[in-house]
């Protein structure tokens, strides 16, 4: 009797471990400093970090940050008269983050309920090829029933995961992103990046949109799949997030 009670803990304890739903976020960020090969040097958004972060942070969701090679990153896009971004600039834990990213070989996919790609000029360098990144993503998303997020440029970082089907994950799917329009598609910098979004995106069979107004907060959420057009949508994102992993509970 003793050991058929035994038994039947154990199993209790393995259901529950199983049971155990994956409870972080994913912030993927870029090691890139320069555009390409030039030497215009780039960063990551440090707004559309933070006000994301902001969010999880108050919902007390914790974050963890990936880079292609791990350790320290270059933020920039700082606007110190915004209170928020004023407050982060000395929030230890965040700038720790920031200062030791985790390589994509240390991430305890299991862990992660999403996945947010961050923007800036450097999210166009060094993360839409990274393989181990890509197959966080497809676990995060197919094994986790998580949710893939990206915003502005971030969403270069999206365009080559996959599914189980071998299909492009954003086939089908509306996408937003930084859009070629409101590019200086003449300048040096551009003339750097290894693609165009908006023609990445269509590519995929996904249908790019935008707000042709811009800095309005614009974002789309497809299924499982939520993009966001420029650093204002970066805390709709993520309450986004919350509702759906709230609502998952």
């Amino acid at each position: 009797m003793r050991l058929f009670f035994l038994i039947l803990l154990i199993i209790s304890f393995s259901c529950s471990d199983k049971l155990t739903k994956p409870n972080k976020i994913l912030f993927v960020t870029s090691n890139a400093t320069h555009y390409g090969n030039s030497d215009i040097e780039t960063t990551n958004n440090f707004p559309e970090i933070v006000y994301a972060y902001h969010e999880f942070d108050k919902a007390t969701i914790e974050v963890d940050f990936v880079s292609p090679n791990g350790g320290q990153i270059p933020i920039g896009y700082i606007h110190s008269s915004d209170t928020i971004i004023q407050d982060y600039l000395f929030d230890t834990t965040l700038l720790n983050k920031l200062k030791n990213t985790l390589h994509p070989s240390e991430v305890v996919k299991e862990d992660y309920y999403a996945i947010y790609y961050v923007g800036g000029g450097s999210a166009m360098f060094g993360v839409a090829e990274n393989k181990p990144i890509q197959k966080i993503a497809f676990y995060i998303s197919e094994e986790n029933d998580g949710l893939l997020t990206g915003i502005c440029h971030g969403i270069a970082g999206m365009v080559n995961i996959k599914n189980s089907d071998g299909q492009f994950v954003m086939q089908n799917k509306k996408i937003t992103g930084f859009p070629d329009a409101f590019e200086n598609i003449e300048a040096d910098y551009y003339k750097q990046f290894p693609f165009s979004i908006d023609q990445a995106v269509t590519d995929r069979g996904a249908y790019f949109e935008y707000s042709k107004k811009g800095w309005d907060g614009f974002y789309i959420v497809d299924n499982k799949i939520i993009t966001g057009q420029d650093p204002t949508s970066a805390h709709l994102i993520a309450k986004e997030i919350i509702r759906k992993f709230t609502s998952s509970k």
